[in-house]
């Protein structure tokens, strides 16, 4: 996809502003702290909890967006005889809170992070996630230090975990990174995450796991402004990612052997759901020859392709289902009949972002506890049969957020342009009412429910014609312009509001 961005117009960010206030309000996200978790974090800030093991020897850096400052993880990368040793840090969030204090009763009400184009509202004050806790570089930090051993193809063969000392040397972002390598200029360490990246993906692919390569829409703030964009994953992102699956899985496979753990599962979806995708191949002319693997198909296929395009957007039906599953043996509750994860085709805990995820804490202190040969802590392991209804009901509200504001900037984009028709192609058709369908513009960067007349043709370029822009109640609607050439009347793929 295109990630060039243009100015449309003028706008009202002000009103825009003050809808994404009424958001939070009709959502009931507190963005402002109680007293109490001020004063306790600005305690716990200026006395954390610094293990003795002092790993501040090694040469860490960070990886994220530019800008962050909630930086939960750090590498290291080295080569171990013909395999490697990857140190993951990951910030120590249980240095600074204390069970059942003010800061964890207010976590928990939180549950995660939430995004908004207006800012963010964290889920433990800033005063810890951007500060004491957050792994800037230059900064003595007490961390959880993963040590994960790879032979020569990549395969994880020891995975250990302890309380460490860490200082990162540097903040990376990934267009930087990126660029390093493309060039030449990398260094040990960054040659050495596209090196061991790249072997991660193939061992994804040996295990029959899957990743989709879909842009997503993208809500930024810049210049006084909102602007609306597509977000493409660099290989520098996948390879990251890669890292942070690895250490998910390791931390899985502890808990697993250990009886008691915190599991991301996603069910296997049912033949039914696979041969509605064959349909769909089908109608769009997207060879899947017998025989031929579903994740292999999905690695053969270009999202810069409209067929293609839509096929991909198509398959994230597959990873409907999604939850989190708790289990301790010792107090009568047992892990999943199938624990893994069938996006990963590996079991599979989230556990390397903690300032920003409630359960991470959990399954961390689970696997240390695990690693160290102790028992798991008591606090822990009451709260655990509580922690998947609150991870679910979190991830429910940051979807709906994410999704609120993306319809609210699409809307004031499109606001008094009724009327105007629009280049774009349909990326989804309700089976069951096939004249109703899901339409992606390039210029501007929205996607939105689309009507017609007659059966809207799935992955097909298309004329559509702007009938509802409203960001009161943040509806975008068109209507398909039958036998029209899509029109070129817009020069790039994103906009600009309020420039």
């Amino acid at each position: 996809m295109p990630r060039r961005h243009f100015s449309v117009r003028a706008a009202q960010t002000a009103r825009i502003n003050t809808e994404l206030a009424d958001l939070r309000t009709r959502l009931e996200i507190r963005a402002d702290w109680p007293p109490e978790v001020l004063a306790e974090a600005e305690r716990a800030a200026s006395l954390p909890r610094l293990p003795e093991f002092d790993a501040t020897d090694l040469d860490l850096f960070t990886l994220d967006p530019p800008g962050s400052r909630d930086l939960d993880q750090a590498m290291h990368l080295a080569r171990r005889g013909s395999g490697y040793r990857v140190h993951y840090a990951i910030a120590d969030v249980a240095a600074f809170v204390l069970p059942g204090g003010a800061i964890d009763t207010e976590a928990g009400r939180r549950v995660q992070t939430l995004y908004f184009p207006d800012g963010n509202v964290p889920l433990h004050p800033a005063r810890l996630s951007e500060g004491a806790a957050s792994l800037l570089p230059g900064e003595l930090r007490p961390a959880l230090l993963w040590q994960l051993d790879l032979d020569a193809d990549g395969s994880l063969v020891l995975a250990d975990l302890r309380r460490a000392q860490v200082r990162s040397r540097r903040r990376l972002d990934y267009a930087t990174v990126q660029g390093r390598i493309d060039a030449g200029r990398a260094d040990g360490q960054l040659a050495l995450l596209a090196e061991i990246g790249r072997l991660r993906e193939a061992q994804e692919q040996a295990r029959g796991g899957v990743s989709l390569p879909i842009p997503e829409q993208e809500v930024t703030a810049v210049n006084g402004g909102y602007r609306l964009g597509y977000r493409a994953p660099r290989p520098a992102d996948g390879w990251n990612a890669q890292l942070s699956l690895l250490t998910g899985m390791a931390a899985a496979e502890l808990m697993l052997d250990a009886g008691v753990g915190l599991l991301r599962t996603l069910p296997t979806a049912p033949e039914s759901a696979y041969a509605r995708l064959r349909r769909v191949a089908a109608a769009l002319d997207v060879p899947w020859p017998d025989g031929l693997p579903y994740p292999q198909l999905v690695r053969s296929l270009d999202p810069a392709r409209t067929a293609d395009a839509a096929f991909l957007n198509e398959c994230t039906g597959l990873l409907r289902g999604a939850g989190y599953h708790a289990f301790d043996t010792a107090r009568g509750t047992v892990p999943p009949a199938d624990p893994g994860h069938a996006a990963l085709a590996a079991p599979y805990a989230h556990c390397t972002a903690p300032l920003r995820r409630l359960g991470d804490r959990y399954a961390l202190e689970i696997c240390l506890a695990v690693a160290g040969g102790v028992d798991v802590p008591g606090w822990v392991r009451d709260a655990l049969p509580l922690v998947p209804g609150l991870l679910e009901g979190g991830d429910r509200r940051a979807h709906e957020v994410e999704r609120a504001c993306v319809d609210l900037v699409e809307a004031e984009l499109l606001r008094g342009r009724e009327g105007e028709d629009f280049p774009a192609v349909v990326i989804d058709v309700d089976e069951r009412r096939p004249t109703v369908g899901t339409v992606q513009l390039r210029r501007p960067a929205v996607v939105a429910k689309c009507d017609a007349a007659d059966r809207l043709p799935l992955g097909r370029r298309v004329t559509v014609r702007l009938t509802l822009a409203d960001p009161v109640t943040r509806t975008v609607r068109f209507a398909l312009v039958p036998g029209a050439q899509p029109p070129s009347n817009a020069a790039g793929a994103g906009a600009m509001i309020g420039e």
